[in-house]
């Protein structure tokens, strides 16, 4: 585990150090979390004699880019990974800047202490955010490890008596975790940059998730419609057995002369074809049968009653909470997590990062006292509901998420405490909770099967199903929501009491049409589940890989379906042909299985690490790659790879879209073919042939304005996503990027000139310089026309000034204050009528310098992609106005001196086993110096790990 110096960065050699005891503390215990809002709810606990303080999540990690390298390291040839692959894999950490100030307060605070508690979270990121605590902190105080699941006094208090060491392993597989997830990043992710285009990303499990939604879209692409019809009947019972029963029931053709009628599963996907020896009725077919049907005498053939049983649902989990929360809330996993967190952190449920369903002793008696309390004895089971549960991937278990305490608070007792967003969550964990040591659900399900025979003598087989429930038991608490239009557990459709041979009389017979429909795209649950399903990725990571690959622009929302863009395509297409290994669900569960073997002390880390990026020292096959590792599979591969063909997508009879350097466009007929762009609405399984000849044959848009004569390129004006702009076109094989330009307010796309799309192309021009040697430039941005020099700032008056400023022009307006009036307000672009049930004032639409946003007067929330101000529903703007609250207010922007750098240690602190007791720190031999070479770093703006 490398250390590094805390103020800039170093490597070390690994070796377990103890802080000594002999302190010069006054008696304060420093107990350190990750979060303000944690500390501030345990310290309320603690009392005095401790101070508790945040370090504000991780306060070290690898260099983000070539500017956090430390300088002598540069020449490094390991520098642009920050990881020294040729010594044991040894990892360089620097302080994060923004971390800096919040350390030197830790510091201070730590010279002050006579004893340090680490309180992080006791998961894999919590111990190594403990571990690097102490080699930054480097405490000669006595250190313990404070774990806890539920921030409540007695949880505390247990908490800060029975410490225990830092565990090492979790460490290790957090650390190997990251190592690999940088290597995975910044190997492959230069790849698509060199094939398809520039910041582009590969991850090992955000890769995987979006390859998982193209999968998806392409089921959708390749499927074909078809039709099929059926008869549905409503059918008199003649002789009721009961009064209270009802007279009549539903009931749906299935089997005609014995053979079964066609239904949506009978029909292969991909061809529209009828698969299986049905019956394929159509229009005419089914519209003849229930004519020939009117009138005839039915019987009922077959009677079956079965018992209904239904067990509660397990606590919830975090995956299940996102997919809940998602269903019956209508949140994203990120929204989920972030309330969820708040609820943990003030104290009100237990950790929220878990894969575990087990509920403690304490909880389970909680739970059965309450349910006895509310609903009655008869509600709680003989013996406690205990729900162990296998994981195939299982981290380190935690409880389930469940209210905190040996005493859980009804929703209506917090309501007063709670915000909309924590309220609406903790009522979904209470009541799964409560539920889950209820009774069963009982009750009775019964198929009807009846006939009748045709005019023509076709005997036509009917069924009907229902279900009663006698003993709601556990759904009168909770009833888990479904995906699609699923039935709940709770519906109930009641058919009357019917025997084999009761005669019955058809009241309606209509002929239904049916069409398949292709498989539903993911929503951010299902696809929780599904990576859940295939072992993919960990609790920790669901919502942020959902935030990911929407960010990087691999995925975006349609409501809430994720529908991958054409670009991810692209990436998966280059993966699986190329780096087929890396995309594979099996091996992208293994690693997780192989991190789980290291944070149970079962497997090497370093070991690992170097059959994955080397493969294993007689040059065998990696594990994880199938090649000679990570490194060899990139190199083998690069030369090979046929740019043009991963980024043409096949449709059909030669089209194709190709990803292009301005955006997918189709193509028929190879290079020399027709070409047409294709617009941001319109959907990849919407490229039908007729869409594909509607597109091809429209008028492309764009308008071509003439070449410049200096350069000899086509300039072209376009309508684009954020609105009318010019462009040069420039060769294919060009690596520059094409100038662009916005339309000013005064031009229009139909009428702009090469000389107006000239001067917009010139754009910014630079005007001079400061005499403190600042570069001054015109702009146009959108907010208008305006001077910069450095972070400064003045508007123009008019367009026309961007062209005809001058230096002194615009010096004269650097030395005015800057103008702070506001402009009289614009009235609303809509009134939404309703008021936001949290501030209980009304809500508007405005226009604002970003754009549109909904605003309660308190809370301006920005509408996001999908949001129209024409459709945007009174339930959307209070989920934007929420989701806005809940991500607090902006940071205020803070300009702070540059530190200065520390001097490098000759040796650098080893990892640390925080025992409860207290450590002396040992002394260890120098590394070796990794082989010089120069490389640049790499950057790091475009690859996302994990």
């Amino acid at each position: 585990m490398a250390a590094t110096d805390t103020d800039a960065a170093g490597t070390a050699a690994r070796k377990p150090s103890r802080a000594r005891k002999n302190g010069s503390g006054d008696g304060t215990r420093l107990v350190i979390v990750e979060s303000p809002a944690k500390a501030k709810t345990i310290a309320g606990y603690l009392g005095p004699g401790y101070v508790v303080e945040a370090s504000i999540g991780h306060i070290r990690d690898l260099p983000r880019n070539a500017a956090d390298v430390p300088a002598k390291f540069k020449g490094e040839a390991w520098a642009r990974l920050g990881v020294d692959v040729q010594n044991e894999f040894e990892p360089l950490y620097v302080v994060s800047p923004d971390r800096r100030q919040q350390v030197a307060k830790l510091k201070e605070l730590v010279k002050n202490a006579s004893e340090l508690y680490l309180a992080t979270d006791e998961d894999r990121e919590g111990e190594a955010i403990a571990w690097h605590l102490i080699q930054t902190l480097k405490p000669t105080i006595p250190v313990h490890r404070m774990v806890f699941h539920e921030i409540t006094r007695s949880a505390i208090e247990r908490a800060v008596n029975t410490t225990r060491a830092l565990d090492d392993h979790l460490v290790d597989a957090q650390e190997t975790r990251r190592i690999l997830d940088r290597l995975y990043g910044y190997e492959v992710s230069p790849v698509l940059w060199k094939k398809i285009m520039p910041k582009l990303s590969a991850g090992r499990v955000q890769s995987v998730a979006t390859r998982i939604v193209v999968e998806r879209e392409r089921a959708r692409m390749a499927f074909r419609a078809a039709d099929y019809w059926d008869i549905d009947g409503t059918f008199l019972v003649e002789n009721p057995a009961d009064a209270d029963d009802p007279r009549t029931f539903n009931a749906t053709l299935i089997a005609l002369d014995g053979d079964r009628i066609a239904t949506g599963r009978d029909f292969e996907p991909t061809t529209g074809m009828a698969r299986n020896e049905v019956v394929h009725l159509d229009e005419a077919g089914a519209r003849g049968l229930a004519a020939r049907l009117d009138g005839v005498p039915f019987a009922v053939t077959r009677v079956e009653e079965k018992p209904y049983r239904r067990r509660p649902y397990p606590p919830f989990m975090t995956s299940t909470l996102q997919q809940e929360a998602g269903r019956k809330l209508r949140w994203s996993a990120q929204q989920a997590m972030r309330v969820a967190q708040r609820l943990y952190e003030n104290g009100h449920i237990t950790y929220m990062r878990t894969d575990s369903t087990n509920l403690s002793d304490d909880a389970i008696n909680a739970a059965r006292r309450q349910v006895r309390e509310l609903y009655g004895d008869k509600y709680v089971p003989a013996e406690p509901r205990r729900y162990a549960r296998k994981v195939k991937n299982a981290q380190e278990a935690h409880e389930a998420i469940r209210p905190s305490g040996d005493s859980f608070a009804t929703p209506g007792a917090l309501a007063g405490q709670l915000g909309s967003d924590e309220f609406a969550l903790y009522e979904l964990i209470w009541k799964r909770t409560i539920a889950s040591q209820m009774i069963d659900a009982v009750g009775q399900s019964v198929s009807v099967r009846l006939s009748g025979t045709a005019t023509t003598g076709e005997v036509a087989d009917f069924s009907a199903s229902g279900k009663t429930i006698t003993e709601p038991g556990f759904l009168r608490a909770y009833v888990e929501s479904t995906d699609g239009d699923g039935e709940g557990d709770d519906a109930e459709r009641r058919l009357p009491r019917l025997a084999k041979g009761d005669p019955l009389a058809a009241e309606r017979l209509e002929a239904t049409g049916h069409t398949t429909q292709p498989p539903a795209r993911y929503t951010e649950a299902s696809l929780v589940k599904a990576m859940e399903e295939l072992g993919i990725g960990r609790p920790s990571t669901y919502a942020s890989i959902m935030q990911t690959i929407q960010d990087r622009g691999y995925v975006w929302k349609k409501g809430a379906a994720l529908v991958p863009s054409f670009v991810a395509f692209a990436v998966v297409q280059l993966l699986e042909q190329y780096f087929a290994r890396l995309v594979d669900y099996g091996f992208t569960a293994s690693v997780e299985e192989d991190l789980d073997d290291i944070a149970g002390g079962n497997r090497q880390r370093v070991d690992w690490l170097a059959r994955f990026y080397f493969g294993d020292a007689n040059g065998n096959p990696s594990e994880a790659t199938g090649v000679g590792g990570l490194q060899g599979l990139v190199a083998d591969n690069l030369g090979e790879i046929d740019a043009r063909g991963v980024n043409s997508i096949p449709l059909y009879d030669g089209v194709v879209v190709r990803v292009g350097r301005y955006g997918p466009y189709l193509q028929r007929g190879g290079d020399d073919g027709d070409r047409a762009s294709l617009p941001d609405e319109v959907l990849p399984d919407e490229l039908t042939p007729e869409k594909v000849e509607e597109l091809l044959n429209a008028p492309s848009g764009d308008r071509v304005l003439g070449t410049e004569p200096e350069t000899g390129r086509e300039i072209v004006a376009r309508a684009g996503r954020y609105g009318p702009y010019v462009t040069e076109t420039l060769p294919e094989d060009s690596k520059d990027k094409p100038r662009t330009g916005s339309l000013l307010k005064s031009m229009d796309l139909d009428t702009i000139t090469l000389e107006e799309a000239l001067r917009l192309l010139s754009l910014p021009r630079v005007l001079g310089r400061t005499e403190a040697g600042e570069e001054i430039t015109a702009q146009n941005g959108r907010y208008g026309p305006y001077v910069k020099a450095g972070t400064d700032s003045r508007s123009l008056e008019n367009e026309e000034q961007l062209f005809t400023v001058t230096l002194e022009e615009a010096l004269a307006l650097f030395a005015q204050p800057k103008a702070r009036g506001r402009a009289a307000a614009k009235p609303p672009l809509r009134d939404l009528e309703a008021v936001d049930p949290v501030s209980e004032k009304p809500m508007v639409i405005k226009e604002g310098r970003f754009g549109p946003y909904v605003t309660d007067g308190e809370t301006n929330a920005s509408l996001r992609k999908d949001d129209e101000v024409e459709s945007l529903t009174v339930a959307r703007a209070v989920e934007l106005l929420a989701d806005r609250r809940a991500r607090g207010p902006a940071p205020k922007k803070t300009v702070r001196k540059a530190a200065k750098k520390a001097p490098a240690k000759k040796t650098a602190a080893k990892k640390t086993a925080a025992k409860s007791t207290t450590a002396a720190a040992k002394k260890t031999p120098a590394k070796k110096a990794a082989p010089a070479a120069k490389a640049a770093p790499q950057k790091a703006a475009a690859t996302t790990e994990g």
